[in-house]
């Protein structure tokens, strides 16, 4: 890929590898960012690998715009995950974020950081595409593993797809986990992987005190031989500018600790960080991985 033409742009951090991913590609293409890092969430090797940072608080848009303006930002990548739960019940609004907030029609994900895209413009702002640098990391359509889903697995996968599809129109969580063609459990605000522990603790069961111990095993070991798929899915109107679908090798370690066998992800428009490594993982443990359009 030829070199972007060099610009100044910043680069908005939440948790996780993703703002780290993004800082070296952007580095690695003579582009020097300006990093926001939100010190509930960011990492601090952020801090040490970027030329240019600042800390702020999750609920500080107007010191964020500050920041850019002051830098001579002109375009934005935001980056890395605020958890859900803490967007609406930890933030410590500022008077611009405060007023907007007051005038979301629906207080969801979307709309909290669509409103702060609009804002930003109105700065002179523009936030881009969180993929823009990593193009390569996007899921491509097929199976990406070294085994093909099953039958069984394929209707799980197809039917976790209509699911998390519809669940996605409303900004609920865009992951289902499903065993046997039934939905075992519907992602929330917790994430993908908790709603994957929390899909086998349900198939898998707690023995109650009445029934006896070898009858609960019995159906234990059944049940657990029904093994779970997971499909994560963007919304239908994906902004990939925020909350881009991310996998990568933690997924793929709970998934075998929780007896997952097959991930069903959306074809560029999911990310797969750590890709090769996280694929060559999946293929040691038995767990397909397909890219669906």
């Amino acid at each position: 890929m030829p070199p972007m033409k060099t610009t100044r742009y910043g680069l908005i951090a939440g948790n996780g590898q993703f703002p780290l991913l993004i800082l070296e590609a952007a580095r690695s293409r003579g582009i020097e960012m300006v990093v926001a890092a939100i010190k509930e969430e960011a990492s601090p090797e952020l801090e040490a690998r970027a030329a240019r940072f600042h800390w702020l608080s999750l609920g500080e848009l107007g010191r964020l715009i500050r920041i850019f303006k002051t830098e001579g930002v002109g375009r934005a990548v935001m980056a890395g995950q605020v958890k859900h739960n803490k967007i609406f019940s930890s933030i410590r609004p500022d008077w611009r974020l405060f007023k907007l907030l007051l005038s979301l029609p629906t207080k969801n994900t979307d709309s909290l950081i669509g409103g702060v895209a609009k804002i930003l413009l109105s700065e002179g702002i523009v936030l881009e595409d969180s993929t823009l640098f990593l193009q390569p990391l996007l899921a491509s359509e097929g199976v990406l593993t070294s085994r093909a889903p099953t039958p069984q697995e394929q209707a799980n996968l197809q039917y976790g797809r209509q699911v998390a599809r519809d669940l996605a129109r409303w900004d609920i969580g865009q992951s289902v986990v499903v065993s046997d063609g039934a939905c075992v459990a519907v992602e929330a605000m917790e994430g993908t992987d908790a709603a994957i522990r929390r899909a086998a603790k349900l198939v898998r069961g707690e023995r109650s005190a009445s029934v006896p111990l070898a009858h609960w095993a019995a159906e234990t070991a059944a049940l657990q031989e029904r093994r779970l798929c997971v499909v994560k899915v963007a919304k239908p109107n994906q902004d990939m500018r925020f909350d881009v679908p991310v996998v990568g090798l933690p997924t793929i370690a709970v998934m075998q600790e929780c007896g997952a066998t097959a991930l069903s992800v959306d074809a560029g428009r999911t990310l797969l960080f750590d890709r090769d490594q996280m694929l060559a993982e999946a293929d040691a443990a038995g767990i397909t991985i397909v890219g669906v359009a």
